[in-house]
């Protein structure tokens, strides 16, 4: 029996990603070899990057003048990749958690500019800044669109008026983005696209070529290499990169990102209302707007704080697994990623309900 799946990432996968993953890692498409055994370059597997790279295109409508990549070191390793290329004099970072705040040291770390910031750290990070100003003289603007460990998210696509990068490892598919308001959009593919081991890279191609001329980058953290080499510049992460074609199969057959959208309401909706009635649990993000649908974060009221390790041992009884929340603060947080159902929240719902009759 299949559970209901809340980990933060890996996180759960659609059906058919894992059944014809599967399937694949045993034999690809009748040609005598595994996913994990056939040559990048084969006439087997080149159909296969190519499809995926066409179906990014297709379901997130990214313009001709945009390169595709699928790339290795997850998203952390583009948090040195995107200053190295970029940063000449001044960049800055909208900081509103763990990985914001990741993304902003290490251009700080590499000393190639200055790097200016806003942050919602003066409270814990639990809202999304607001009405403030991006200089217009910096090289990019860079967000973190989704919040992982304090759930929290930017569900619109802004305009700075400024070269705009994005990581959106968290909440990528999960709603319509218009690409062209980015130079550069990224992410690790373990949240909702596919397996961990791959990153996701759009890029728009003159964007591409405005990297530091007069730096010597590393051949492998110039992204001029992975455009002009097709993305397989090295072996590419194969059975990753399959995986990710299996996902947005299941999303075009479903109808594209604004169903993605419209269940993502539905799912996050449910569990915040269930949250907010709750006379022991409650979100510690309060501004309704700025919740995440990605990764609901939420605690005990302070009286019922020693019932955590009971709770979660109650709802893993119960098949709902993946609810602690990150070491670094603790909680409870429930990812509702694409491959979430309304079921699995239903059932995270009913638990909660019985737990908390229970204990009052």
């Amino acid at each position: 029996m299949r559970k209901h799946i809340f980990n933060a990432g890996p996180c759960k996968l659609s059906d058919r990603t894992i059944e014809n993953t599967a399937k694949a890692v045993l034999e690809l498409n009748n040609c005598g070899q595994s996913i994990m055994e056939v040559s990048h370059r084969s006439k087997d597997f080149e159909p296969v990057l190519d499809e995926t790279i066409a179906l990014m295109r297709e379901i997130l409508n990214i313009p001709e003048n945009y390169s595709v990549l699928f790339l290795g070191g997850g998203a952390s390793l583009q948090f040195c990749m995107i200053p190295y290329n970029f940063l000449k004099t001044k960049a800055f970072y909208l900081n509103t958690g763990t990985w914001a705040t990741k993304a902003k040291e290490e251009a700080e770390l590499l000393g190639f500019g200055e790097v200016v910031s806003v942050s919602s750290k003066d409270k814990n990070f639990t809202y999304i800044p607001k009405g403030f100003e991006v200089p217009k003289d910096v090289d990019y603007a860079h967000i973190t669109t989704n919040n992982t460990i304090r759930g929290t998210e930017i569900r619109e696509d802004w305009d700075f008026g400024v070269p705009l990068i994005a990581d959106m490892s968290s909440d990528i598919l999960s709603r319509p983005v218009d690409v062209t308001k980015y130079k550069m959009i990224y992410g690790g593919a373990q949240k909702n696209m596919g397996p961990a081991g791959v990153t996701f890279v759009i890029i728009e191609n003159e964007f591409a070529k405005s990297f530091v001329t007069d730096r010597k980058i590393p051949t492998m953290l110039k992204y001029m290499t992975h455009i002009d080499n097709g993305t397989m510049y090295n072996t590419p992460p194969c059975i990753n990169i399959f995986a990710i074609r299996e996902t947005l199969l299941w999303i075009k057959e479903l109808g594209g990102l604004k169903i993605m959208d419209k269940l993502a309401d539905e799912r996050a909706n449910l569990l915040y209302n269930a949250i907010d009635n709750s006379k022991m649990f409650v979100a510690p993000v309060q501004v309704k707007e700025d919740r995440s649908r990605m990764n609901i974060d939420f605690v005990f009221k302070p009286e019922f704080q020693e019932l955590e390790a009971d709770f979660l041992k109650f709802v893993a009884s119960k098949n709902c697994v993946g609810l602690k929340g990150h070491r670094s603060v603790g909680g409870l947080r429930a990812s509702t990623y694409n491959a979430c159902t309304i079921e699995d929240v239903k059932s995270l719902i009913v638990a909660m309900t019985e737990f908390e009759k229970s204990n009052l």
